[in-house]
């Protein structure tokens, strides 16, 4: 006999029908009714949830004064502007891609409710991070349309985003179901799509260029606002990792040679398409940077990842820019918020050690 209880009305709950741990499964659970937390499955799902909310900011807490009077004086050459003006248009879209990938692909799909909590503040950061583009165009005064434009206008960033969006057809055609071994490949394929390729690697590139204006004084706004954008991509990182694994381990039938052999001539075709918008942003080189650099930086972080998901390294570069590893802290990715977390709770009390 199932154990019961009853209500105020003495009708008999069922207590087994209680949700079990085991069956809380990142895909293909029963239909899901309710957001039901508890009991926790998935550990790594609510600490990353954690960390997201530790790391709370606002664009507009951030000052621009400073910003918009060296954009308008005669201090910037036209090739330091373009670097600004190509990233701004990269970024204030690609944003925008993750975030409806979050809402109209991966979250139909995850059915645990401890990875759809983080998503829900995944979600959330996507809309932070497109409101401060939108913030840092109108306070320099600059052609929004231009800005938010570009991906259909700059060739390197239109073919870095439509190659992204590529990744995503299969999963939003009607029908889609990852109950089917292929349908857990296609899945696998639009997260590394979209946070091995996209966030872990496509915003790398973007990162140094314009902390390097900061690393000068320069641009400050831009350049603190940049560093709350890389501190949350680094929690997205982390958890599309800890989700590709999992869903790995859950389903090996599917983890096949020929997956892993398409993810890794993924990951190739994108560090081009890095390196081409590199080449796009930096046609003269300015700050010391030029495409030589940024093909061996992105070929380094390319590594990282596929390391991450147990897929060999194909470069072997090591890093032209060590002090972004002061800025992010690459050598701990995995663990960094663990020893951070609580030195922060919004913007104005980070620490930059």
């Amino acid at each position: 006999m199932s154990q019961c209880c009853t209500n105020g009305s003495e009708q008999p709950y069922d207590l087994s029908q209680r949700v079990n741990v085991e069956d809380k499964r990142l895909l293909n659970c029963r239909a899901v009714d309710v957001n039901q937390l508890w009991p926790l499955k998935y550990e790594w799902a609510w600490e990353h949830y954690l960390n997201g909310c530790a790391n709370n900011w606002m664009p507009s807490e951030v000052p621009m004064q400073k910003d918009v009077a060296l954009w308008h004086s005669d201090r910037f050459t036209e090739g330091e502007r373009l670097v600004i003006m190509r990233n701004l248009g990269f970024f204030s879209t690609g944003e925008s891609l993750v975030g409806n990938n979050i809402v109209l692909a991966i979250f139909e799909h995850v059915t645990n409710p401890e990875a759809r909590q983080y998503l829900l503040r995944q979600a959330f950061e996507e809309a932070i991070h497109t409101h401060t583009f939108h913030y840092i165009v109108e306070s320099l005064g600059l052609d929004g349309r231009e800005v938010f434009n570009m991906y259909n206008e700059v060739d390197s960033i239109k073919g870095k985003d439509e190659f992204v969006m590529s990744l995503t057809e299969a999963v939003m055609r009607p029908g889609f179901s990852t109950a089917s071994v292929e349908g857990v490949q296609d899945f696998i394929k639009n997260l590394v799509g979209f946070y091995v390729i996209m966030e872990g690697v496509f915003f790398y590139s973007g990162f140094v260029m314009i902390l390097s204006f900061h690393r000068q004084n320069r641009m400050t706004g831009i350049g603190e606002q940049f560093q709350y954008i890389l501190r949350d991509e680094t929690v997205h990182l982390n958890f599309g990792i800890d989700l590709i694994n999992t869903i790995k381990e859950e389903n090996p039938e599917a983890w096949t040679p020929e997956l892993k052999d398409e993810l890794t001539r993924m990951v190739r075709q994108a560090v081009e398409y890095e390196v081409a918008y590199a080449r796009d942003c930096l046609p003269e080189g300015v700050l010391g940077l030029n495409e030589r650099l940024f093909r061996e930086y992105v070929q380094f972080i390319a590594d990282r990842r596929l390391r991450r998901i147990g897929i060999p390294q194909q470069y072997g570069s090591r890093s032209p820019f060590p002090w972004m590893s002061e800025t992010m802290d690459l050598a701990k990715e995995k663990n960094f918020f663990e020893t951070r977390v609580t030195e922060y709770q919004s913007a104005g009390s980070l620490v930059w050690d």
